[in-house]
């Protein structure tokens, strides 16, 4: 066809429209410079060729040259206003561009000259979705299907927004449809997996990420997504495969739920690239113009805290008493929910403790940011960082003048918009300081808060009310499932074998997670009937039956966190071994900052070692039990006033680093 065209040319070399047909084809053979220099050629003989602009938009927007593009498609809408095409085209380099309200008002243009455009609809709704207008998304996406029905990627997206507002029914329906249409699409069994996975239906959930392996080896998300899953349900049929490929997940350009892989592997170095690749992913820079740096330093400061999980829930208990304690002569305390509401007692109680609260869930980015900007919040912190419903894309916003990573998640969130995390020494020492993109606000005792004024219930319950045996020693764990591994597991039957008429007391989690340990028991030589699972039962009831253990055991890659403070503050003690990262090293903060240092140990050898001695010498285990029966009320951990003061200072030195110019 280029020969073809060279011949024309040679005939006749004022031939516009053989410049323009050879620029498409030069554009189909990838050979993109070459056809901006054909579509220019075109131009220069026909200054007012629209179509030849338009392709020429298209090649830029290719070769990632958008505000090019941009203008290029502006000078084409000049000539030609009508042309739905380029709008289209336009929006779309505007989306690129995370031009999000200029992208619609493109694509509504289109629409407006094309109403049956149905690709215009379609992207309107992926730039709605990502606005997090999920309504308007929906109905784009609809809209798109009704004029174009075997749009694959239409009904995918749809689920996706479906997922997001927490109708998994709707998000399972839109994937199936997506499926009918395309049965290979691997991305759709990946996200079917993740909305089977929230409706607690694990092993269809793992049958959908197997779906998208068979397709697809090297999908990441659904290999991350299969083996927490497995994980859930303590199914370590393929765990040693799996470990195998741990370190390559979510570390080259791939991106995947960085908290997925925490149960996994303690390697901080690796954590902080998977939180990098998923920033980087998710939350392009979309600063809005930073705030006016006051004259003078605040009388109080406006502090902001947001989480999906005032509810029912480890963060509120661990928050609540901070939350009253906070010195309102020097801060006003606003609270943003950005989970879906659950109606509970503690819903209650914690939204009750803020000066303002507000439930921003259901608010696109802008309509929340327009709130908070309104409520002029000097800190915002991140109480929910990559766990679930979390809005960190907020933060990139930069809403406020200092943000702050929080308890919510056990490590760093990889951004450049979040400045500081909240730590202690323990948990992240000196040498550790380079896996953190945040700058650290080292509390002098732990980082975890704590209420100390949580009920135990003085409902006398005993070791037979619980299924556990009159006498004999009580292991205990109350870590959610996922968290242990063959290679704790290993260690805990090893000392049952040897400490005759032990028991193992885990949490119940699941039936298939129970079925699964029971056979994990019997296969290293211990009686299934020695596992006894707890139901859950009101959080002051769950503290006072942890008085009837003997001993709690910590899990490696992923600690004891808030089950460790349960644990502590009901009289129980722990033994852990202190890890690298962040996650593998709460429960040794927790342990030194209630005076116990002697439970933290370094290796698996001493881990074990040390438990033996506990469950064989009780003289021993004794005196550590009234140790920490004084220490519960003398040493820091459990001082919430105390523990207050200190992260306020925290706060205020963070907000002086700002107002000074350093931040």
């Amino acid at each position: 066809a280029i020969e073809t065209y060279n011949k024309a040319l040679a005939i006749k070399p004022d031939y516009a429209d053989a410049y323009y047909n050879m620029g498409i084809a030069l554009q189909n053979q990838g050979k993109l410079e070459e056809a901006i220099e054909a579509y220019n050629k075109a131009l220069a003989i026909k200054p007012d060729y629209a179509e030849a602009y338009s392709n020429m938009g298209n090649v830029l927007k290719d070769q990632g040259k958008l505000e090019e593009a941009i203008e290029t498609y502006s000078k084409a809408l000049a000539i030609k206003p009508d042309s739905a095409d380029t709008y289209n085209n336009m929006g779309n380099a505007l989306h690129k561009k995370n031009k999000l309200e200029e992208a619609i008002k493109a694509y509504t243009k289109t629409l407006s000259i094309k109403p049956d455009y149905a690709d215009a609809y379609y992207n309107m709704g992926i730039a709605l979705q990502k606005k997090s207008k999920l309504e308007e998304a929906i109905e784009a996406y609809n809209k798109a299907l009704a004029i174009k029905p075997d749009n694959a990627d239409a009904y995918y997206n749809m689920g996706n927004a479906f997922q997001e507002q927490g109708k998994l029914e709707e998000a399972i329906e839109a994937y199936t449809k997506a499926l009918a249409i395309k049965p290979d699409y691997a991305n759709v069994y990946s996200n079917m997996g993740n909305a089977l996975r929230s409706q607690n239906k694990p092993k269809e959930a793992i049958e959908a990420y197997n779906k998208a392996l068979a397709i697809k080896p090297d999908h990441e998300a659904a290999r991350t997504g299969n083996m927490f899953q497995k994980a859930q349900i303590c199914n370590w049929d393929s765990i040693d495969e799996d470990l195998k490929l741990t370190s390559k997940l979510g570390t080259s350009e791939k991106h995947v739920s960085p908290f997925t892989l925490l149960p996994f592997e303690d390697a901080p170095d690796r954590h902080l690239i998977r939180s990098k690749i998923f920033a980087k992913v998710n939350f392009s820079q979309k600063t809005l113009p930073p705030k006016v740096r006051p004259s003078h330093m605040p009388k109080r400061l406006r502090v902001g805290y947001f989480s999906a999980d005032f509810k029912e829930h480890p963060v509120s208990y661990l928050m609540f008493k901070v939350i009253e304690c906070h010195d309102r002569s020097l801060f006003d305390v606003y609270g943003y929910s950005i989970g879906q509401a659950k109606l509970d007692k503690m819903r209650e109680k914690i939204s009750g403790a803020f000066d303002v609260f507000r439930d921003i869930h259901s608010l696109s980015d802008i309509e929340a940011l327009k709130i908070i900007h309104n409520d002029k919040i000097d800190i915002a912190i991140d109480l929910t960082g990559y766990t679930t419903h979390s809005r960190t894309g907020l933060f990139s916003y930069r809403p406020a003048s200092v943000h702050i990573n929080y308890l919510g998640y056990p490590g760093t969130l990889g951004t450049n918009f979040i400045d500081y995390i909240i730590s202690d020494p323990i948990l992240i020492p000196e040498d550790k300081r380079q896996y953190y993109s945040e700058q650290i606000i080292y509390l002098p005792n732990s980082y975890q808060p704590t209420d100390n004024t949580r009920a135990i219930s003085g409902k006398i319950a005993t070791r037979e009310d619980m299924g556990l045996p009159s006498d004999g020693f009580v292991f205990c764990c109350f870590n959610n499932n996922y968290k242990i591994s063959p290679k704790e597991f290993d260690i805990w039957m090893r000392l049952m074998n040897k400490v005759e008429g032990s028991v193992l007391w885990l949490l119940k989690s699941n039936k298939l997670a129970e079925q699964n340990l029971k056979l994990q028991t019997e296969i290293r030589g211990v009686s299934a009937e020695r596992i006894i699972f707890a139901e859950k039962v009101p959080q002051s009831e769950h503290l006072a039956r942890q008085q009837l253990a003997d001993l709690f055991l910590d899990t490696f890659n992923y600690n004891a966190h808030t089950t460790a403070s349960d644990a502590l503050w009901a009289g129980l003690p722990l033994v852990t071994k202190l890890g690298k990262g962040f996650a593998a090293r709460v429960a040794g903060s927790l342990l030194n900052a209630v005076g116990l240092p002697e439970l933290v140990t370094k290796t698996e050898e001493d881990y074990e070692a040390l438990i033996l001695e506990l469950a064989t010498n009780p003289t021993k285990l004794a005196r550590i039990k009234e140790k920490l029966e004084i220490n519960r009320f003398t040493k820091p951990l459990f001082n919430t006033e105390l523990y207050t003061k200190h992260l306020e200072n925290g706060y205020l030195q963070a907000y002086e680093s700002y107002f000074q110019g350093k931040l």
